[in-house]
This record gives structure tokens, sequence and C-alpha cells, in this order.
């Protein structure tokens, strides 16, 4: 089967179970977000070679996946979806992410003072770009729940922390390269 499949070429994409919406759908607009979020982070793995950072932000990229499998579900199939054994995201997803932030906060001499501003190094610029972008896809997600479409307590709790731990990358990999007199 060709990527090219050409069903796009009348303005609409597919959510899951062949259910068709338009390209202009607030769950298309949530899971591109989301989808960009997760390139940012395969940008930030890419330019960091700390297991600190590295693993968790594979492990995140594959619960971006489960994510946005979630989001283009529409709600009359979610029932469907958990019985064909898609997952959701958990609050044992949140907790994971809400221990790495505390392991930093806690373990690492993280230096920073008011605003920090991007750019230090390339691997911290590249991980405050995910954050910002993870600000948007919350935001989006938030936008979904307002118009009444099913999102979870534990989808924006992750995209919530998932942001802070990015910044909190961003500012030990910047500590780092201070310490070890880098740029």
């Amino acid at each position: 089967m060709s990527i090219a499949t050409k069903t796009g070429d009348d303005g609409t994409t597919g959510l899951m179970f062949n259910r068709r919406v338009p390209k202009t759908d607030p769950r298309i607009a949530a899971n591109g977000a989301c989808d960009e979020l997760n390139a940012a982070l395969g940008i930030a793995r890419a330019w960091n070679d700390d297991p600190l950072i590295t693993q968790p932000i594979f492990d995140v990229q594959k619960e971006l996946v489960v994510l946005m499998g979630e989001i283009a579900c529409a709600p009359e199939d979610r029932d469907r979806y958990r019985e064909k054994g898609f997952q959701f995201i958990e609050p044992a997803m949140v907790e994971r992410l809400t221990a790495h932030i505390h392991n930093l906060e806690t373990n690492h001499q993280i230096s920073y003072q008011h605003w920090a501003t991007p750019g230090a190094t390339k691997a911290s610029a590249f991980l405050d770009q995910a954050r910002v972008i993870c600000r948007r896809a919350e935001r989006a997600m938030w936008e979904l729940r307002e118009r009444a479409l099913p999102v979870s307590d534990a989808i924006l709790q992750y995209l919530n922390r998932l942001s802070d731990l990015c910044w909190l990358f961003a500012r030990y990999v910047e500590t780092k390269s201070e310490s070890a007199g880098e740029k």
C-alpha cells in the first residue's frame, strides 16, 4: 500500500475506524500539534547524549502515539478502541513524568534564575522548542474539552508535566554545559 492514498485530496482525513473528518477538525489540529511535538522531541533526543534525558524522551515519544490514537478515536468508538487493545494515557504515565521532575529538582544542581532565554546550547534550545510546542498541544487539548470532546484529565496533566519536564531538561543541559565550561 502506498503512503499516497489520495483519500485526503477532498480535504478530509481519517480518524480511527475509517471515520472521515475535515482536515480543519480541531481533533486533527490537536493531533498535529502532538505530532509536531513528537518530531521536536526526536530532534532534542538526537542532540542530547545523556540517558537521563534520552530514555525518558524516547518513552514519551511512544506515549505520544498512544495519546494521538486516543484523540483520533471518535467518542462513539471509544469502547471499541479499548476492546481492540489500544491504550489510553493513564495516570501512571503522568506520575512517571512527575517522578522525573522530582528527580531533576532534588538530585541535580540545576541553576536558573528568572526567565530562561533559549539558545544557550543547541541541545537545550531543541528542548525549549519541544516545550513550547507541548504548550500549544496542551492548549489544543483544552480547546477539545471546551467543545465537549473526550479529553481525559490524564492527557491534560500529561502534557502539562511534559512541558515542565522539557523546561527542566533544558536547564539541566545548560547547567551541565556551564559546569563543563562549554557552550
